[in-house]
Parts: C-alpha cells; sequence; structure tokens
C-alpha cells in the first residue's frame, strides 16, 4: 500500500508528485503520459510567472522532462472509482486494476462537456462510465455511447463487440471507427430517461429506445468518481490545506474551481502533497 494515490496528471497531479517525491512519500500517479490535452493545446501561455510566452507543447514537454529527472512515471489508467475504506482508500481503475492507499488526491480536473439530464440520476441503472468493466453486460442489446476525446474510440470498438447496436454520440470532430453495428448520430441528446433502468434517450426531434448509455468521458464527475464528497457549484468543495470532507482525502486544480489557471494548479498540488505529508506523519 502506497502512501498517495494521485488521480490525473495535469498540472495540478504533476506537481503533487514531484512535492510528494522531494517528502520521501511512495505513490501512484494515475493518468495520461501525455499528461494534458487542454495543455497541449494552449497556443501561448504568457502568464505564467518565470516560463514567459512558453507555448502549450513546450510547456508539456518541460512537465514530462521534470517528471523523467525526478524518475516519475504516470501509470496510464483512469480512475473509475475512490472508495473510502477505514483509514485507507481504495481504487478502482478501467483497465481492471485495484490500488489502496492510505491518502488520495484529486487532481482529475473537469469536464467541459456537461452531463445531459438523467445521466446521474441513472448511473448504476444503465449509465456506465466504464466499457472495459459493464461492456459485457450489454451483449446482443441496444446501446448509446456518449464519446468526448478520440482518444477513447478504443472503448467504443470494445463495446461494440458486445453489442447488437450502438448509436455512436461523438462530441468531437474527424470520427474514425466504423463497424456495421454502430450508427454515428451527430446532435447532443436533451436527456435520458426510464423508469427504473435506462429506457430511452430523448433528443429535440426524436426519441431512441436503449438498453444502456455508455458515457465516455477524459474524467469522471467528483460524485460520480468518489461516493459521498462535498461539491460546491460542480466543483470539489476543499479547506485551505485542500482537504476535502472526506479525511485523507484532498483535491487540487481546476476541479477545485476557478480561475482556471496552471499558476493556481500547480500551487494547489504543491499544498495538497504538503498535507499530505503532514496527515501522515500525524497518523503514524
Amino acid at each position: 500500500m502506497t502512501d498517495c494515490i494521485i488521480i490525473g496528471s495535469g498540472v495540478a497531479g504533476v506537481s503533487a508528485a514531484l512535492t510528494l517525491k522531494a517528502n520521501g512519500k511512495t505513490f501512484e500517479l494515475l493518468g495520461s503520459a501525455a499528461l494534458s490535452e487542454k495543455i497541449t493545446k494552449a497556443e501561448m501561455i504568457r502568464n505564467y510567472a518565470g516560463l514567459p510566452n512558453i507555448t502549450g507543447a513546450d510547456f508539456c514537454k518541460a512537465l514530462q522532462d521534470q517528471l523523467a529527472q525526478a524518475e516519475i512515471s504516470v501509470k496510464e489508467e483512469r480512475a473509475m472509482g475512490v472508495y473510502a475504506l477505514n483509514g485507507k482508500f481504495g481504487v478502482a481503475t478501467q483497465e481492471g486494476n485495484y490500488y489502496e492507499s492510505k491518502t488520495v488526491i484529486l487532481t482529475c480536473g473537469v469536464e467541459s462537456v456537461k452531463t445531459i439530464d438523467g445521466e446521474t440520476e441513472f448511473t448504476g441503472r444503465g449509465v456506465s462510465f466504464c466499457a472495459t468493466c459493464d461492456g459485457f453486460l450489454y451483449k446482443d442489446k441496444t446501446i448509446a455511447v456518449l464519446c468526448t476525446s478520440k482518444r477513447l474510440e478504443h472503448e467504443i470498438g470494445h463495446l461494440a463487440h458486445f453489442a447488437k447496436k450502438v448509436y455512436l454520440i461523438p462530441m468531437y470532430k474527424n470520427v474514425e471507427i466504423q463497424g456495421d453495428n454502430i450508427e454515428i448520430i451527430r446532435k447532443m441528446p436533451v436527456k435520458i430517461t426510464g423508469n427504473s433502468r435506462v429506457e430511452t434517450v430523448v433528443f429535440k426531434d426524436k426519441e431512441l429506445a436503449v438498453d444502456g448509455v455508455f458515457s465516455l468521458r477524459e474524467s469522471v464527475s467528483p460524485t460520480t468518481l468518489v461516493s459521498g464528497i462535498e461539491t460546491e457549484n460542480g466543483h470539489i468543495k476543499v479547506a485551505r490545506n485542500m482537504q476535502t470532507n472526506l479525511v485523507g482525502c484532498y483535491a487540487a486544480g481546476d476541479c477545485t474551481g476557478r480561475p482556471y489557471q496552471y499558476a493556481k494548479a500547480v500551487g494547489e498540488g504543491n499544498v495538497a502533497a504538503h498535507a499530505v505529508s503532514e496527515y501522515l506523519a500525524a497518523n503514524k
């Protein structure tokens, strides 16, 4: 069991990892080795102290180089559930792995695409966020798949292997995946409806009968990811030391609220890591 698991490899997660490493703590950094797509897409960063007028791609490369120099690797896994377990935490990933740690730092960012009406309500009752976890449950069924990124297309393929029919609703351009049982719908649904379970995806001009809905996003909403976590206006509520309402669970970066700035995220990641170190020292 490690001292900490950091969920998310944006600048807040990188900052937390570097600080934990400097403090001699053991940890896992879960995310993408490419770090953050939002960073690499930034044309120019002008307000980061000490790095004037740096491109997002160069900034990302500098972060990757710094992680390499510190001998910190990113586990390319996506957390799908964080569970508080009597003084420790369990983290389940989409890749089917399970980790335990004494603390957790959430640096999972914010999803730019809003949730669909009914998405939260029917979670666990026909709405799923994990293709590899739940895909087999929909063998020979009809499903709708909302996907926010081309990087997740392999998960659509996984679902199409099981399902009889897949209505793909892409929220990105240049869709490449194809299949005899995949129908692409280029419009946003209004809501997800049903009784005890999901039954329908509703659009402005039509309805589709489905057995389930998969929402494939780069990040999962905090309340879906961590049961019992307190949020405010869609963001994780934190104290000055970045602690959430769950003892041993901290959060940093965009997921804690505006301003969505790299400098703010780096600072919060650093504060969260120091708070973790202090918590561990007090609870030996």
